[in-house]
Parts: C-alpha cells; sequence; structure tokens
C-alpha cells in the first residue's frame, strides 16, 4: 500500500546517536505492498521530523504556528535515542530528533511507519517486541486499522537500516529503521491529517512509480527509495518464505 504524506508531521522513530548529532529509531514497518494478497498498499506520508543532536546541545527555536494541535501534541512525544548500534542512550521530544532536517510532504512511501516511543511496552526489546507494538499503535493512528485486527504477534521483524536524509535545514530524519511485514486482510479508515491519499498497488506498478519519481514526477520518501531499490523486490518474490531474510544482528548502513 502506498500513502501520501500531508503536513509537517513529527513521526518518531529509534535512531542512533552519532557525533554530529542524535539518531532516533524507528520502525519502518511492512513496506506497505504485503497488506492485500495480489497487490502491495502502499501510502503517501505527511512529511515527518525524526531524530537528532545530543543531549548536551541546546536546540534552536523553532515555530509551530503553522501546525494544528494534533501535530503539536506528536512533536512533544518522546524518541527513543540511539548510538549508531542501535543501544538505548537516552529519549528526547520528537521536536528535537527531527531538526536540521526535512522530509518534504506530499510524498509516497510505504504503509507506516511505527515511530516507537520512550514508554516501557515500547523500550522492551526482546524480539523487537516494542516495535512490533508501536508498529500497531501507528496503524491504528495512520490508517485507522483497528488494533485487534493486526496484533505484534502478527507482525513479522526482518531486519534494520541505519538511515539518514537532509532537506531543508530545519526538519529531516537520522534514524535506525526496523523493517517490519504483516500480510492480512484490513479494514482502513486513513487519518487525513497523516495520510493524504493512498493505493494498493502491483509490483509492475510500483516499478512505474519508482520510475516517475526517478523523472520527478513524483515524489518519494527517501527511505522508501532506498529500500524500494535494495531490497523490497526481492522480499516481495518471496512473501511466502520471508524467513530466509531475517537478520536481527546486521544493520545495513544505507
Amino acid at each position: 500500500m502506498w500513502r501520501v504524506l500531508r503536513r509537517a508531521l513529527a513521526v518518531g522513530s529509534r535512531g542512533a546517536a552519532v557525533p554530529q548529532g542524535r539518531c532516533c529509531r524507528r520502525r519502518v514497518w511492512g513496506c506497505r505492498q504485503p497488506l492485500a494478497p495480489a497487490a502491495g498498499l502502499c501510502e503517501e506520508k505527511s512529511r515527518g521530523t525524526e531524530s537528532r543532536t545530543c543531549a548536551t546541545v541546546t536546540m534552536p527555536e523553532v515555530s509551530t504556528d503553522h501546525l494544528d494541535e494534533q501535530q503539536v501534541q506528536l512533536l512533544a512525544e518522546m524518541c527513543i535515542l540511539i548510538d549508531e548500534n542501535d543501544n538505548r542512550i537516552g529519549a528526547d521530544t520528537k521536536k528535537n530528533c527531527h531538526l536540521n532536517e526535512n522530509i518534504d510532504k506530499g510524498c509516497f512511501t510505504n504503509t507506516c511507519c511505527s515511530h516507537p516511543l520512550s514508554h516501557p511496552l515500547e523500550l522492551e526489546e526482546n524480539d523487537a517486541i516494542g516495535v512490533r507494538r508501536a508498529a500497531q499503535r501507528r496503524m491504528k493512528a495512520e490508517l485507522g486499522i483497528p488494533m485487534e485486527q493486526v496484533t505484534p504477534e502478527e507482525i513479522s521483524y526482518l531486519t534494520r537500516i541505519h538511515y539518514k536524509a537532509k532537506s531543508d535545514g530545519i526538519w529531516g530524519e537520522h534514524e535506525i529503521d526496523y523493517i517490519l511485514f504483516v500480510q492480512k486482510d484490513v479494514v482502513l479508515n486513513p487519518d487525513p491529517n497523516e495520510i493524504q491519499s493512498y493505493c494498493y498497488v502491483t509490483q509492475k506498478e510500483l516499478k512505474q512509480l519508482l520510475d516517475k519519481a526517478s523523472k520527478n514526477e513524483v515524489k518519494i520518501t527517501p527511505w522508501f527509495k532506498l529500500i524500494a531499490e535494495t531490497f523490497l523486490f526481492k522480499w516481495w518474490d518471496n512473501l511466502s518464505n520471508l524467513n530466509k531474510f531475517i537478520d536481527h544482528e546486521k544493520i545495513h548502513r544505507m
């Protein structure tokens, strides 16, 4: 499934702290395609904001006057700060975690991003259960999927990528993303403050969309572009046997 991102929403995730700044953990879940038996579903995402700077650094003031109440509340959520090897080192607000780089609104992207928070249930790391709980929560928040329709146990954790994207110098992302998959028929009721539009796509249609993006005819989020070009179609060809791609030790540096 594709979704189109709508506004300047802060979307938290877990990331890695590096000398230049903080990185937040985030779980890119499900490369939206596997939601439908015959086709993938992709969403376009409201632009996200992510990890940032060291706890000792004073973050610049950024006006949120143009954001609505829901978006301001999301910016206040506490993200998980990590080092470059995904070891938890602290927490900070989504606003601080996403300063200095920006993901544009109106971009097509994967089905959902889990954005785990610094909360006991989402900090639990055994088999990435905290991340999978966060994915369940965000599927409800972004796509309106009832939580009972997809449980954390039904979400498969494949591997991790370390990713950074810079845009306009104010918002951005620097994070370690967990790749999660789920295949199931679900009820969708997307939040218009999160998702501008969505569609299910076949492999052929997704490749056509990526080709259009290469010609600047449409926009795709940088993390999804990296995943699609590097891993996605190999996974998609093996949806019935994804276990052979499970690698919880390696962090792919993108």
